[in-house]
This record gives structure tokens, sequence and C-alpha cells, in this order.
């Protein structure tokens, strides 16, 4: 399966994504990828503090991305827009047992000057991964899906969106679906979170217009987690999402 999960900052995305990514990692080889540049899915995942200090974010690569796109160190002249990226999963990530975790870091924008070596190899990596390979992907994607080419994202089972009850979580909602529409992903799946009521899930529905098939009550244990006193996967969150992905499976199949 290649997943990918969006939604604003605090929706719960990247905390989804580090379960599923644990979760899958049980049977399949797995590459969680955090995307996001405010993203911890490193510390999510459970890596120490100090493996996550010595990774170099893909983009800061500077000498690799320089030689596999043909671009000399002062910029000038035409680059590779198709450079080789085969070795660079395994080179440059992280790993416990099936999981390996790769950190992408920040796509340039334009205006900051000439940055399209970075974004090109970004972009193929991805590509490859999705396209040309056969391990199970899940793509922790900041609030917008612009890491994602088209021929990529038409190639990713699903994308999630992690939606709150609330009016800003459910505008960024409906940006990013926009965006995924216009690349073509097959299946986009709204997962609610943080409910506590009824009348939460009532709202997001009435917003979306359309009716959310999943959600996740909001759960108190995962302050225990973020305070390192419990693991992930000893929280209500985990245990949720794994209903989620065992009906997504069934659905997908």
């Amino acid at each position: 399966m290649k997943i990918a999960v969006s939604g604003k900052g605090g929706s719960g995305k990247t905390l989804f994504s580090a379960s599923l990514a644990i979760i899958l990692s049980k049977k399949n080889k797995v590459y969680a990828i955090d995307a996001d540049p405010d993203g911890n899915l490193g510390l999510t995942l459970g890596f120490e503090k100090h493996q996550l200090d010595s990774l170099t974010p893909i983009s800061e690569l500077k000498d690799l991305i320089n030689e596999r796109t043909g671009v000399s160190s002062n910029r000038t002249g035409f680059y590779i827009l198709n450079p080789e990226v085969s070795d660079v999963p395994e080179k440059y990530s992280l790993h416990q047992g099936n999981l390996y975790f790769l950190l992408l870091g920040t796509l340039k924008k334009a205006s900051s000057g000439c940055y399209c070596p970075e974004n090109t190899f970004l972009k193929r990596l991805i590509s490859h991964l999705v396209l040309e390979r056969d391990e199970v992907v899940v793509i922790d994607l900041p609030a917008g899906i612009e890491v994602l080419t088209r021929g990529s994202a038409k190639n990713v089972d699903v994308l999630f969106i992690m939606v709150e009850p609330t009016m800003k979580s459910l505008q960024t909602a409906l940006r990013i679906e926009v965006l995924a529409k216009e690349l073509e992903i097959p299946n986009i799946v709204f997962i609610g979170n943080k409910i506590v009521v009824q009348q939460d899930i009532e709202f997001i529905n009435h917003h979306l217009k359309k009716e959310i098939i999943y959600s996740i009550p909001f759960d108190k244990t995962l302050q225990k987690f973020e305070q390192q006193k419990v693991h992930l996967f000893e929280t209500d969150f985990f245990h949720q999402v794994e209903k989620i992905i065992s009906f997504v499976e069934i659905k997908l199949n």
C-alpha cells in the first residue's frame, strides 16, 4: 500500500501516520516519510533524539543532489530531471526492524533562488518509492500535497485527511481535498479526530457536505505518550487506527 496523510497542524496527522507505519511494519517493510518541515514523525515513531540529531534531511544533502542532478556548486547550467535515487532510501534512513524512517526536509520556494534541483530530487525520490518499489510507503504530508507529482499521486492508494471539529481544520481539509482531486488521487478518506460528542461528527459532516466513515474519540492517554510515559501502541488512539486500517485494507482489496 502507498498511503499519504495530510491535515491542519495539530489535527493528529503525524500520530496517525506513525500508527499506520508501526501497524503495517508488523508484516511488511515500511518506509515512513516525514515530508512536513515542521513535523516530528521520527520522535513519534519512537526513534531516539540522538539518532534523529544525526540524520540529515534529504533536501540538505547538497553534494549528493548536485552530483545526481549534474548541477555545479554555483547553480549554473542545466540539470537532470530524472536523477538516480534508488540507493537513497536505504542509505539515508533510520530503521528499526521493518520500519525505515526518511526525513525529506523543506520543499524550497522558487522565490528564494534557484532551488529547482532540490525540489526535483525530493519529488523524484517520492515517485521512486511510490511507483517503483514494492514496500509499503506512509507519507506524513504538510497541510498541502505539493511534494507529490501527478504521477505519484495517481498511484497513492489512499490519502487520509485528518480533520478536527473546528472551522480552521475543516477549511484546511477542504483545500487539501481540492488539491487531491486535481492530482487525481483515487481514494480520499476523511478521518474525524478528537471527537468528544456526537455533535462533533455532525458538525464535520455538515461542513464537509458528506458523511465521514471513520472517527477517533478524543484520547486523554495521548498526553502520557507525549510525556514519554507510555508507548504509542498503548494509547487508545493507536487501537482506533488499527481498526481503521483493517477496514481500509478490505475496501482496497
